[in-house]
């Protein structure tokens, strides 16, 4: 090989054969389906009408389950970039991906994530790329605000606990889109064991959100960063996904912050460095519309009041409108100011500027900075005291230069300044006197330096000279450096404010250079402003507006004069004579101009002047392209005399000669064209055809129409060919004026009689969406026309725009313990989202939660923006209607809860968590649920038993004590139901005086002085009062996931190592019943009588005690008796042996009997059984002879 590689063959389309003509004629002849059908069309008929319906309903059934509710479409033009969360457990890439995202869509490498990364993807499509770390309160903040989620999930370990986690946090706040992605699957050396991985995976997520959910696969690393391909395949999808508007997001305006700035006073900070902070937080407004002044809330922090909320230019823009496949390098824009990237943008907090990454190589070479003043001083070839020796300031502009030594002369006063302690006897006290050392030597040579004045003036004449040449070389030097390193905020503003400059040519109040000055002078001078030249640049904003509308009168007049002087000598001499039309131009336009200021603009008038951006802009001077020129008597707030805003200044004067101008207004009058058919030319010549003749009847004449051939002898000869060609090009026009609007009626009565008789096959749904498709457009078209500055003022700041909030009361610990890698969203708050109150809501216990949730344990939730702990109630409705409160959560299945926590619109969910410190091996998320009611409707009861005990019975009335206090109390219960613990009922009668609290009551049965009497009552629980927002946010850097806030009464006594006392009555003791005595069955002699026997009582006599003499006696052996009764037993032992062994013998001979007889019978069996073969084989073959004999026929011989 000699080092080349070898080229792969290219692909050769076929020109011949059967498939090249296939495609030829499918080319010319477009489909050849119908053809097909026309041919044959018995192969396109219905073969089974049951069939055919059931694939039109199948057909029918899926495109119906894609339909949607159709919303409308609020989106903005511009809008805001779409935020994607990236979202996994630690150590599962998810800085990689960002970074790989990042660098394919940029062509950028960002080393280190930090907050929230913007790019541009596409030509209408930007991206906000933020990491959600393993903390549950960034996962529940970031899954609020996400469009999109990237769920990475460790292939080789399989899902982890995170994602499911978020899954159904996700779930409860509004679903985003969801897209999963595997990594570490080059774990796997088996294909099989990846490909099984894989499919198990795939369901399990495809569970989780919904069938069909798309799962990417990052195969492996290269060098650290994922697969070009792979990455560029899921950088398409993100590309051109398409989002559902979800409920929350859609009503809520909120803001991703990339950028927080501190303004708080510095001396304060020193002062007091604990004090509250003055924050100014910039992010893309997303949602819905922003209105100054309101209530936000910043999940990790508190609710607060914005002071002040303006718009500025979009740090990462989209690029162009002309059509092109792909953006060019200077479009890829890159902007996450928290990660030290981003565009140059201005704003009265900071200069934020960054160097792009792909111009590094560039400004290794030359590196240029991007202001004036700095490049000034790296192109410098004198040093830094020669140039200041050399230097002269000149602090008015017309003003003489102060020299080096006047300012030496004048430092040299200030640094001879010394006291002298000096007695006062007068006052009794020390005075510090100040000596000027420098006086004397100001008296002295005083004349000699009046001596030196010519020869210095020449000096400093040539030094000057020197001087402003060397400035201009800079200059010069620096504005060619200067022309592809501007910034692109400052490109545009040079763009935009180029016109103005043009018109007005003020002198620079603080040049780069002497002769830039002068140069301002010179032009100025020219025009004839030497008053404006004079101006040092601090005049108002008024005297401006006065000073451009003198200059656009002087240029007025100077193209009057041009005109005039063009004009014929005779028209000179008639504008000499007629002296009172001078001027007329200028008088007229001081009239309109009166009568506006007169008149009074009420919307400036209401909101006050608008002061473009574009105008504070060209106010704010800056020197050197650095620093600002403070100028006080600009501000609008120092000018006293300034003219009343609600009066109307117009720019300019129109000038009416311009044809263009006249032009602009002919049709306004009644010789012009008003529509379309209706010419002057046209109508006129419609009424001479109409009204020919006509008599006057008063004077008697007649007046003759006047036709086209005497309105040709009327006009002189030289205007013949001119009338001709009009009135061809009016017979024209009015045929094709009638041609038109023939067609015009007839298309609008096609389009009616469609209307009326064509259905077509527009549905409601078609209809519904072309509703809101209509809505939507007239959304936009509403303020459209309108500039951003007063379109903000009527509908508030619009999503999509770059705004900059202004907080004034934020806690300091959100400023010293700021972590750029945990997510600061403000989110708006509605009318009445900032108040607290009673919220009744629906509530189930997760089924994968282990525990069982109490009452009155404290509990964390996450509903709507916030995240705060309270205490709730739990209760279940019983079948009439009575709110009854649970002790614990019940299994599977839901109940109410009741807290005190922000006024929530119904409707929104929320999830629970009991802590958020920590990560814990379990599932995390307690609960779920929904906001059903805002106020405190449900009265939540609990039950209560009252007990009692009879200490007197008559009957089936008693008295009771024990249960109630005094006489009010049984008052009050008088009626109600009681029962014993034996089941018997009863009701509350009466108070009894004494003793205090016993009532006398009635039963159904006798009751017994051991009876219990109990009374179940119910008794409304009071809801706790707490509202406790989580504070993460403020919490020290590598601290912010250990929050922790109320404990419940178990962590309470685990922690301070507190033991329950047992109460004595719920303890086991060993139960000692004494015995009872019932009373003997008596019944009476009637009753027995009436008896059968066998109920009868039986009347036996006791039976008496046996006598002595009828006891058995005890017999006592003697010594032989005894000797012979052993040798009896020892025998019949003997005996038994013996038979029990004869039996076991006779027992096995037999077993062996029956074994054998058996073996004989199945032998026995088996002759019977090959006899009776042998005899059917012997009696087949008789009947097979018998057969073959009767076909073959008798024998001849018989």
């Amino acid at each position: 090989m000699d080092g080349k590689v070898k080229k792969q063959k290219q692909h050769q389309q076929k020109h011949s054969g059967p498939k090249a003509e296939k495609k030829k004629l499918k080319k010319q002849n477009g489909s050849t389906e119908e053809d097909e059908r026309k041919r044959n069309p018995k192969a396109f008929a219905v073969q089974s009408a049951v069939r055919m319906a059931k694939t039109f309903h199948r057909a029918q059934d899926i495109k119906t389950k894609k339909h949607h509710v159709p919303v409308v479409d609020r989106t903005p033009l511009e809008p805001p970039p779409i935020v994607i969360v990236v979202v996994g457990p630690p150590k599962v890439g998810k800085s990689t991906l960002i970074r790989c995202l990042i660098k394919n869509f940029t062509r950028q490498k960002l080393t280190d994530i930090c907050g929230p990364v913007t790019i541009v993807s596409g030509k209408k499509r930007r991206l906000t790329f933020m990491e959600c770390n393993n903390d549950i309160n960034s996962m529940i903040d970031l899954a609020k605000v996400a469009d999109l989620v990237l769920m990475l999930i460790d292939a080789s370990f399989g899902f982890e606990m995170e994602t499911f986690e978020f899954l159904n946090i996700c779930q409860v706040h509004g679903f985003p889109r969801i897209m999963g992605v595997l990594t570490h699957l080059d774990a796997f050396k088996n294909n099989k064991t990846l490909r099984k991985t894989k499919k198990n995976l795939k369901h399990r997520f495809w569970t989780e959100v919904y069938q069909g959910a798309k799962l990417f696969y990052l195969s492996g690393m290269v060098y650290g960063e994922y697969q070009n391909q792979e990455v560029k395949n899921l950088g398409r999808f993100i590309s051109v996904m398409k989002f559902r508007p979800l409920v929350w997001q859609t009503s809520h305006p909120y803001i991703l912050a990339d950028r927080i700035e501190d303004l708080t006073d510095p001396e304060r900070l020193r002062t007091d460095p604990k004090c509250d902070r003055t924050v100014s937080l910039y992010g893309y407004l997303r949602g819905t519309h922003l209105k100054n002044k309101g209530q936000v809330h910043i999940p990790g922090v508190g609710d607060f009041q914005m002071s002040d909320v303006n718009f500025l230019p979009d740090p990462c823009p989209l690029p162009g409108t002309q059509k092109k496949r792909a953006l060019n390098e200077k479009e890829r824009l890159l902007y996450a100011p928290m990660a030290g990237v981003g565009g140059v943008v201005y704003d009265k907090d900071a200069v934020y500027i960054d160097l792009p990454a792909n111009h590094v190589k560039q400004l290794q070479e030359e590196v240029r900075p991007t202001t004036e003043l700095v490049q000034s001083l790296i192109e410098t070839h004198v040093t830094l005291d020669a140039k200041m020796a050399a230097s002269k300031v000149s602090l008015f502009s017309g003003s003489a230069g102060l020299d080096t030594t006047d300012i030496s002369e004048q430092s040299g006063v200030q640094e001879g300044l010394r006291e002298i302690h000096v007695w006062d006897a007068h006052t009794q006290t020390q005075r510090r006197k100040v000596v000027f050392t420098g006086l004397e030597e100001d008296d002295v040579s005083g004349s000699s330096s009046d001596e030196d004045d010519d020869g210095s003036d020449q000096e400093n004449q040539e030094e000057e000279d020197d001087l402003s040449t060397f400035l201009k070389e800079v200059r010069d030097k620096s504005e060619k450096a200067t022309k592809g390193s501007t910034p692109p905020v400052k490109k545009r503003k040079l763009e935009e404010m180029k016109g103005e400059e043009e018109v007005i040519a003020e002198a620079p109040a603080f040049a780069d250079s002497e002769d830039e000055l002068e140069r301002g002078e010179a032009d100025s001078e020219g025009e004839g402003e030497a008053e404006r030249a004079g101006d040092s640049g601090h005049c108002s904003k008024e005297s401006e507006e006065d000073s451009d509308d003198e200059e656009d009168g002087d240029e007025d007049d100077e193209s009057m004069e041009e005109e005039i002087g063009a004009d014929d000598s005779d028209e000179e001499e008639e504008q000499g004579t007629f002296k009172w039309k001078e001027g007329l131009q200028q008088k007229a336009s001081a009239a309109f101009l009166r009568h506006q200021e007169a008149a009074p603009n009420l919307r400036k008038l209401v909101y006050g002047s608008v002061v473009e951006a574009e105008d504070s802009e060209e106010e704010e001077e800056e020197l050197g392209g650095l620093f600002r020129v403070n100028r006080p008597q600009k501000s609008k707030k120092v000018q006293a005399d300034a003219l009343d805003c609600s009066h109307f200044n117009p720019d300019i004067s129109h000038n009416w000669e311009l044809e263009e101008m006249l032009n602009s207004i002919r049709d306004c009058f009644v010789t012009g064209q008003w529509e379309e058919g209706q010419d002057a030319a046209t109508l006129l010549k419609e009424d001479e055809e109409l009204y020919g003749d006509f008599e006057d009847l008063e004077t008697g004449k007649v007046h003759k129409g006047m036709t086209g051939e005497q309105d040709q002898a009327e006009k002189s000869e030289s205007d013949e060919d001119e009338t001709d060609d009009e009135d061809q090009q009016v017979k024209m026009d009015d045929e094709e004026v009638q041609k038109n609007k023939r067609l015009e009626k007839k298309r609008r009565l096609k389009e009616r009689f469609d209307t009326e008789y064509d259905d077509g096959d527009a549905t409601y749904f078609d209809d519904l969406k072309e509703e809101m498709q209509k809505q939507a457009e007239l959304n936009r078209a509403e303020f459209e026309d309108m500039d951003d500055e007063s379109r903000v003022q009527y509908e508030g700041f619009r999503p999509g725009m770059y705004v900059r909030l202004e907080i004034s009361s934020l806690p300091c610990e959100f400023v010293t313990n700021f972590d750029p890698h945990y997510p600061v969203i403000i989110g708006g708050l509605g009318t009445s989202e900032g108040n607290v109150g009673y919220l009744q809501m629906r509530l189930k216990k997760h089924r994968w939660y282990e525990r069982i949730l109490k009452t009155r344990d404290p509990l964390i939730l996450s509903l709507g923006w916030r995240r705060f702990q309270t205490i709730p109630l739990y209760h279940i409705e019983d079948h009439n209607g009575r709110h009854r409160l649970l002790k614990y959560t019940p299994q599977h299945m839901h109940c109410g809860a009741s807290i005190w926590g922000p006024i929530t619109p119904q409707g929104t969910g929320f999830l629970a968590v009991q802590s958020v410190s920590g990560v814990k091996a379990n599932f995390r998320i307690a609960a779920t649920g929904v906001v059903l009611d805002l106020d405190k409707s449900v009265t939540i009861v609990k039950k209560l038993k009252l007990i009692g005990y009879p200490y007197k019975i008559f009957q089936n009335t008693c008295f009771i004590k024990g249960m109630f206090n005094t006489v009010l109390e049984v008052a009050k219960f008088e009626g109600a139901s009681i029962r014993t613990v034996s089941g018997v009922r009863g009701q509350i009668k009466k108070a009894l005086s004494t003793p205090p609290g016993a009532f006398r009551a009635t039963f159904e049965d006798r009751l017994l002085m051991s009876d219990i009497v109990f009374l179940r009552s119910w008794y409304p629980v009071s809801i706790p009062q707490l509202y406790n927002p989580v504070t993460s946010l403020l919490l020290p850097v590598g601290q912010k996931d250990s929050w922790s806030g109320m404990r419940t009464v178990g962590q309470l006594k685990h922690d301070l190592g507190v033991r329950n006392k047992p109460s004595i009555d719920s303890l086991y003791k060993p139960i000692t019943r004494a015995p009872r005595h019932f009373n003997p069955l008596h019944i009476p002699k009637e009753l027995q009588k009436a008896l059968p026997f066998k109920s009868k009582p039986k009347l036996l006599q006791p039976k008496g005690k046996v006598p002595r003499d009828l006891k058995r006696a005890s017999v006592i052996r003697e010594p032989h008796e005894r000797k012979v009764a052993e040798l009896l037993r020892a025998l019949s032992t003997v005996h038994h042996y013996k038979k029990k062994v004869a039996q076991r013998a006779h027992h096995a001979k037999h077993k062996e009997f029956l074994q054998q007889k058996e073996k004989d019978e199945e032998a026995k069996m088996k002759r019977m059984k090959d006899a009776r073969k042998k005899l059917y084989r012997i009696m087949g073959q008789k009947d097979q002879k018998k057969q073959r004999s009767s076909l073959k026929g008798t024998p001849q011989d018989d």
